[in-house]
């Protein structure tokens, strides 16, 4: 019935056409950095209720990585808070104030963690 077609051209998004006869887009080492070890970073945690309706929201910045694993690391807070939230723009949000739950869980798996602001 027919071979499924290959889509690596949907891997390329962002890429601009090349003239050059030696370009080779080379898609095995793209995003192959590695995020810095935890140890290295500097969280900051502060509380945000501005235009929220009133609602506290616990944010964590500072985070340097790939998008995946600030999503894993957001999933494990809201889990340990036992709450919502959310990651969006390098910024892990959790509905409520969680301050000293997220610095405490943190601070236990090796990053730098303080608070900041409010």
């Amino acid at each position: 019935m027919g071979r499924k077609k290959s889509n690596d051209w949907k891997k390329r998004d962002g890429v601009v056409y090349s003239t050059a006869d030696s370009y080779n887009f080379d898609l095995e080492n793209e995003g192959s950095e590695q995020p810095l070890p935890p140890k290295q970073q500097n969280l900051k945690v502060l509380l945000d209720k501005k235009s929220r309706g009133g609602k506290q929201v616990t944010i964590v910045t500072g985070f340097i990585g790939q998008e995946d694993d600030l999503k894993s690391l957001g999933k494990d807070l809201k889990a340990k808070c036992g709450v919502g939230g959310n990651t969006k723009d390098g910024e892990i949000l959790i509905q409520g104030d969680q301050r000293e739950k997220v610095i405490d869980y943190l601070t236990g798996i090796g990053y730098k963690a303080k608070k900041s602001g409010g």
